[in-house]
């Protein structure tokens, strides 16, 4: 309402002024262009309010606050060079958003898949599949996507899913509510104080009980009213003394069971405060921190922007809780280090191993499984083609680029490296069953399992459409070199096929082959697949240049007509 007195009102507004809100006698708006926008943490896994440069549309709706019941004015404290450099608008929230809290929403309303919902900007499929693995981790969702008993008790909490997690399952709930107002705000203790939140409740209870500390107290203020509220909603009365450790490491794991992490071995020459979280990621540290040495860390917040995340807030955490909710689990795999086939039973909590213990009757195909799964990984120069297995691969393959348009690409088996991948168990799994070592994977006999993949009926098309050997007219068996995708390769020497007009073919005459034509001493002298213009005129040139080198060998004036042979004229006369 206007001063009745006629002075004027001077209107501090948030982003609240950006709604179709209107207060009366606005004459000037003055706008200093930041904004407040909820944003998606990824160190923090939580959604904060963080400071921005307002964008276009914002700024153009601020200044319609200005006029909206008379004549008025927008004083904008930037330059007009940048309000052109702004962006034009926000991308819609749940573009960007973190989905966790609307999944679990969605789920006591009784949608179990977002998806299925009519939105104006669907949100992305891969946040959607984020949000509900972490949902499953905390107990609030089952496989099918269904609220459990405890996600609907998670619904009770006005907080991200995690942070309810935390209030509703940890038994100190005094502790439980300052450790959730702390992850809420940003941090008290001044920088260099290292990461250990359990200071941080520490250094909360001291200023609540009125002893100094060296937090900063408007934080701290704006935690203790958190925790109050939390308190309230738990009915429990604060407690001010002095946390234990192990204790905030628990309830943090409760928000973060993903991040409980457990040090990596010592090995020589690397640095203490290195970690393998649950999730798989490796963490490590700041250099020098206080709870480098410590056996195992639930970590709050994390840089991942690296090869290794850096860690900047965690508590410690007794191994003997990662031990208590761990489970056996049958592990065989493949070490890529020794190239040798681990079978053992290992406690795993996530990525986390706590202790192994060997196993034995190891299942056939969880062994024939992960040895595939290793050759997968290294490729198939792990297996040991011999040159009849290769020579069987390239022809088959070669019948599948020339397949004629009455046959399908089924007919001929795939034979590729692609192909025998991702079909590996089928066609070599009873051979897998017998390996240990990478020694074992060469000695494996490949070809008479690749010759089963060929249907009964393609064995003889095989042969006659792709034969191993081609008879010259000097009634030489020369061997073809079959290459996917190009034309079969037959080396053979050139007095070999005097008299013979047309270059051979196979796949029924419609595939002509490569002709390497050799010199006496086995090179190449020509290549071609026109035989009768190489007699006509290249010929000659080749004559010219090496019947003085081969003297012992035919060169004939007239090719068409001189006996093809394979030996010197010395041993023709005999």
């Amino acid at each position: 309402m206007p001063d009745p007195q006629g002075r004027r009102k001077v209107v501090l507004a948030t982003s609240i002024a950006e709604t179709s809100l209107t207060i009366e006698g606005v004459r000037v708006v003055v706008d200093g262009g930041q904004s407040r926008t909820q944003q998606f943490d990824p160190a923090s896994g939580l959604t904060r309010m963080v400071t921005g440069r307002v964008t276009q549309d914002a700024a153009t709706q601020r200044a319609g606050r200005a006029g909206r019941t008379g004549p008025g004015v927008c004083y904008r404290l930037w330059s007009g060079r940048t309000q052109a450099l702004l962006p034009a608008a926000q991308p819609p929230e749940l573009l960007t958003a973190d989905l966790a809290p609307l999944t679990l929403e969605l789920a006591g309303w009784g949608t179990n898949d977002p998806a299925e919902l009519p939105w104006l900007d669907a949100p992305p499929p891969a946040r959607i599949q984020t949000a509900r693995t972490l949902l499953r981790d905390l107990g609030a969702l089952d496989e099918a996507g269904r609220l459990t008993p405890a996600g609907k008790r998670l619904l009770d909490f006005p907080t991200h899913p995690r942070l309810a997690h935390l209030l509703s399952g940890a038994d100190d709930a005094a502790l439980a509510a300052d450790v959730a107002s702390l992850l809420e705000e940003r941090d008290p203790l001044p920088g260099g104080s290292g990461a250990d939140l359990a200071e941080r409740v520490e250094a909360l209870r001291a200023w609540r009980a009125g002893d100094r500390t060296r937090g900063d107290a408007a934080v701290l203020e704006r935690a203790e009213r958190l925790s109050r509220q939390w308190r309230r909603l738990l009915k429990v009365q604060p407690d001010n003394a002095a946390p234990d450790p192990f204790a905030v490491g628990e309830v943090l794991a409760l928000a973060y069971p993903e991040r409980a992490a457990l040090a990596r071995e010592n090995v020589t020459g690397t640095r203490k405060g290195r970690f393998l979280l649950a999730g798989g990621q490796g963490a490590a540290l700041p250099e020098g921190d206080a709870l480098a040495g410590a056996g195992a860390l639930t970590v709050a917040h994390l840089d991942m922007t690296g090869a290794e995340g850096r860690i900047f807030l965690a508590a410690p955490l007794d191994p003997a809780w990662l031990r208590a909710r761990a489970t056996w689990q049958d592990t065989v795999r493949w070490d890529a280090r020794t190239g040798t086939l681990l079978a053992q039973q290992e406690l795993r909590l996530g990525a986390l191993t706590l202790d192994t213990r060997p196993l034995r009757d190891v299942p056939v195909e969880l062994k024939v499984r992960a040895v595939a799964d290793a050759i997968r990984a290294e490729g198939l120069h792990l297996l040991n083609f011999s040159p009849a297995a290769s020579a069987f691969r390239a022809r088959v393959e070669s019948l599948r680029e020339w397949r004629g348009p009455h046959e399908t690409e089924q007919e001929w088996p795939d034979l590729s490296d692609a192909g025998l991948l991702a079909t590996l168990e089928s066609w070599l799994g009873p051979q897998l069953e017998r390996v240990r070592n990478r020694d074992d994977l060469a000695r494996l006999d490949l070809l008479p399992a690749l010759q089963a993949l060929l249907p009964w009926n393609l064995t003889r098309e095989l042969d006659e459409r792709a034969p191993t050997h081609l008879t010259v007219p000097s009634g030489s068996r020369v061997r073809l070199e079959y290459r996917p995708g190009e034309a079969p390769i037959l080396a053979v020497k050139l007095q070999e096929l005097f008299g013979l007009a047309d270059t051979p073919a196979v796949n029924g005459g419609r595939v002509p082959v490569l002709l390497h034509l050799l010199s006496p001493a086995g090179r190449p002298v020509q290549v071609t697949q026109d035989l009768r213009s190489f007699w006509n005129s290249s010929y000659f040139e080749v004559r010219k240049d090496l019947r003085g080198r081969y003297p012992k060998h035919p060169w004939p004036d007239d090719p068409w007509t001189h006996e093809p042979t394979r030996w010197t004229k010395r041993r023709e006369g005999k």
